[in-house]
């Protein structure tokens, strides 16, 4: 394992560690996170704690797990630029498209606009002008866009505006 693969899985156990110290339901859903590249985040939680009457993924867990991925990409893009904020979720909206009768696949993706592309080794790094702000005091806000897919079907879209300060 290489330090950058050493550094991102010491980063997603901590913020599994925050989500569960901080997030209690999402200790009890079993959120857990899969992937992380800088640009790209992926989670997902089992079927079983989150079942509804229909035999398919309660709403509110469905709202809640894709939150936590927006949520957690923004946390993760903040350690990243070694910057301390608190994040909150502004606004939101969900489309709920087709049932969700496994354990998901939840998507973020850092939006373009707000990458860096400038370094010289290659790598993408978060712009650094949205954590300028929240190291002056200021709020910095960001659009996230996150799918939820199940067996190969886009099955949730959610678009979250999160607040860090």
């Amino acid at each position: 394992m290489n330090t950058g693969s050493s550094r991102i899985a010491v980063l997603l156990n901590e913020l599994t560690q925050t989500w569960h110290q901080t997030i209690p339901v999402s200790q009890f859903m079993q959120v857990t996170p899969l992937s992380f590249d800088n640009q790209c985040f992926t989670v997902t939680a089992p079927l079983s704690p989150n079942i509804n009457l229909h035999q398919t993924m309660f709403a509110g867990s469905i709202y809640t797990l894709m939150t936590l991925t927006g949520w957690g990409m923004l946390w993760l893009q903040q350690r990243l630029a070694g910057v301390e904020g608190n994040i909150v979720l502004a606004d939101a909206n969900i489309r709920y498209l087709a049932p969700v009768t496994e354990a998901p696949i939840v998507t973020v993706i850092w939006p373009e606009s707000l990458t860096d592309r400038s370094t010289s080794s290659g790598t993408e790094l978060p712009d650094m002008s949205v954590f300028e702000a929240i190291n002056n005091g200021k709020k910095a806000k960001v659009k996230l866009e996150v799918q939820l897919h199940c067996a190969g079907k886009l099955c949730a879209t959610f678009s979250g505006l999160y607040f860090s300060y």
